[in-house]
């Protein structure tokens, strides 16, 4: 799968750049070991899942009105006006990070949809080729790392930390879609770096599980040739269980996240677990919440008609593209999209 590619190359850039850290110290003639960081990262991730007080609460980001409101329309679809509303922020709190992480984000659910492709009889995005709002993207997400690491320098805060690993996130998800190996291992280390920093403010911070999550639930599922390099180069292992139960805290907690926890959990779920009952469970808040985003019904669909429930699925293909979408290249595309997977439903199977 192309995700788990990306990943792979992810985990190797890690070993590769980080060579050139303070955190890695090497002599030509020494064996290689892995770093002492390493293990201060498993032992603090095994502490804050085992040990956190049962009725713990996230962290408060202090979220405000407009954002809160910006996300409610982003998720249900309307990308454009939660640009506008994103923007609004950005001119009310120049100097703060939040309001350009939400452009970022609703324009990356743009160039999710116009880069989904039905491939593989899944429907995902697939679409290595750069598109006209890539620099727009990879811009605003500069700029939120740029700002919280400003913020950071004048004084360390796990809200920063958290803003700075999504800005390097945000640039490392683009990047890795379009496929540029280096780019993307950068981004992806320094994301990761600043999340465990996060964490190790505030381990309530449930927000930074989500990206953590993954790291954990793609490093278990490398192939072997994969595992053994991670193992030579001394990166961290990872384990599916941990990640997922990871991704569900997000998932339940998270205040930025929550949805793209969920999104994400149930799209692995269904790619790599072939856990379609799990997957589908997953989603269904997704589309209870959310129902006029094609996206959303597009996966919820997908999922139904790997269960074999085609009633459903054809439901959730047509719902789909019935929505009225306002990104003129997403609508052409989600109407592409239902209609092959209206096609695929009624083919004749194959003995």
């Amino acid at each position: 799968m192309f995700a788990l590619e990306c990943f792979a190359i992810y985990v190797t850039g890690a070993w590769v750049f980080s060579r050139n850290t303070s955190l890695r110290r090497n002599t030509k003639n020494s064996p290689v070991r892995i770093p002492i960081l390493h293990f201060r990262v498993l032992l603090f991730l095994a502490a804050a899942v085992l040990l956190a007080p049962a009725g713990a609460q996230a962290w408060q980001l202090n979220i405000p009105p407009d954002a809160i409101e910006e996300m409610r329309l982003m998720y249900s679809g309307k990308m454009d006006q939660a640009i506008l509303l994103a923007r609004k922020l950005e001119a009310d709190h120049p100097e703060h990070p939040l309001g350009y992480l939400l452009e970022a984000d609703a324009l990356w659910w743009k160039i999710y949809c116009t880069s989904a492709e039905r491939k593989y009889n899944t429907v995902d995005a697939w679409n290595h080729v750069r598109g006209p709002e890539d620099d727009t993207y990879l811009a605003l997400a500069d700029k939120v790392a740029q700002l919280a690491e400003a913020a950071i320098a004048k004084s360390d805060t796990a809200e920063m930390e958290l803003y700075a690993g999504m800005g390097y996130a945000l640039r490392a998800r683009l990047l890795g879609l379009r496929y540029e190996k280096r780019s993307t291992a950068r981004a992806g280390v320094e994301a990761r770096r600043h999340l465990l920093l996060c964490l190790e403010l505030d381990p309530n911070m449930a927000d930074a599980y989500t990206g953590l999550g993954l790291y954990n639930y793609y490093v278990d599922t490398l192939s072997a040739i994969a595992k053994v390099l991670r193992f030579f180069m001394g990166i961290p292992g990872g384990n599916k269980g941990v990640g997922l139960h990871q991704l569900e805290m997000a998932s339940a907690k998270g205040e930025l996240s929550q949805t793209e926890a969920r999104f994400y959990m149930a799209k692995n779920l269904r790619n790599y677990d072939r856990d379609y009952a799990r997957a589908a469970q997953t989603a269904a808040p997704l589309t209870s919440e959310f129902p006029e985003n094609p996206l959303f019904l597009l996966l919820a669909g997908d999922i139904a008609a790997k269960l074999s429930h085609n009633d459903e699925a054809a439901a959730r293909f047509r719902a789909a593209a019935a929505v009225p979408v306002q990104d003129h290249a997403c609508a052409g595309q989600v109407q592409k999209l239902s209609r092959e997977a209206l096609a695929a439903l009624s083919a004749p199977q194959k003995n």
